[in-house]
């Protein structure tokens, strides 16, 4: 007969790569796993596990074990949290992804704080380039910026946070005039791959109500915004960045925000949540401190500075060279 603590043990196994990463997950060593193993197909009165050379997969019934495992340990985390929630206790583990930068940036120092303040909580943060609805059934919470997906996602809004476009002053001093969206398609554009958007289509409306749509012709792109805002800085092109990314390389001029009276859309943080989750005290009291930490909104904190120094801020079309790099 099988217990809930085979249970566990098992699953732990079924979602680990190899004996000894499961065994790294459970403290134990390799021949600890194998041998426990052992004993629960012995009580099982069946294979699990099949085991060639360095190579193991599930058997059929290991798959229905492992299932039946993930939801005997919902069960119970469910019914942890319902007992927490009546006591108002912040307890249990807390899941929580967010972008590499955004996260290192606000996400983590949050999730320190918090850890401090809720000794009955632990918490793992994972950091990924661009966290979304594919992560949200396995997390609490899933930090996310820019369109927040289907109309029935459950999701709150964290921070207001505009996409700038902008360049280095080194490079518009060189660049032909930018008087239009359409200019864009003659520039050096460095470009964000990211949530399978089309990325190489920008859009803008500008305070007029007017329209525009532009391709361009991508000159760099990366997968990861911190790379595109560094050649941005280096004078490589111009990049349609976050705020919160730029906010302070506009102020202090090492950028230049371009087309001012037209914007991109908005790409705002928000939190998402899955349908088992979102509910726990403990996702409630850190989505509670990350709001409270995002207030004011840190990247407009200096607002009247930021506008005078880059975000209302172009070069005048006469210090724009006739050469393009």
């Amino acid at each position: 007969m099988l217990t809930s603590e085979d249970l566990a043990f098992f699953t732990v196994l079924a979602d680990s790569s190899s004996l000894a990463e499961a065994a790294r997950k459970l403290h134990v060593t390799p021949p600890a796993v194998s041998q426990r193993l052992q004993a629960l197909e012995a009580r099982a009165g069946i294979r699990l596990l099949d085991r060639t050379g360095r190579r193991s997969s599930l058997t059929d019934e290991g798959v229905l074990v492992a299932a039946h495992g993930r939801m005997v340990a919902e069960t119970i985390e469910a019914l942890s949290e319902a007992l927490a929630d009546r006591t108002k206790k912040v307890t249990g583990h807390l899941r929580v992804a967010a972008p590499h930068g955004f996260g290192r940036l606000y996400v983590a120092p949050v999730a320190e704080a918090f850890a401090r303040l809720h000794q009955g909580v632990t918490i793992s943060l994972e950091l990924s380039d661009h966290p979304g609805v594919q992560l949200i059934e396995s997390c609490d919470v899933v930090i996310h910026i820019g369109p927040a997906g289907p109309p029935n996602q459950i999701m709150t809004t964290l921070a207001p946070n505009r996409r700038v476009l902008c360049a280095s002053p080194a490079y518009l001093e060189r660049a032909e005039p930018v008087d239009s969206p359409a200019d864009l398609a003659r520039h050096r554009c460095l470009v964000v791959k990211e949530n399978n958007e089309d990325f190489s289509l920008w859009r803008f409306n500008a305070s007029d109500g007017q329209s525009a749509t532009v391709r361009i012709a991508p000159t760099m792109s990366s997968n990861d915004g911190a790379v595109v805002r560094d050649w941005a800085l280096a004078g490589m092109g111009i990049a349609l960045r976050s705020e919160w990314n730029v906010a302070e390389d506009l102020a202090q001029g090492r950028l230049c925000a371009i087309l001012p009276d037209w914007e991109a859309p908005a790409a705002d943080v928000v939190a998402l949540f899955g349908s088992r989750h979102g509910r726990s005290a403990r996702t409630t009291a850190f989505l509670a401190s990350l709001r409270q930490a995002l207030q004011p909104v840190p990247w407009r904190s200096g607002v009247a500075e930021v506008k005078g120094k880059g975000l209302g801020q172009t070069l005048p079309s006469s210090s724009a060279g006739q050469s393009r790099m």
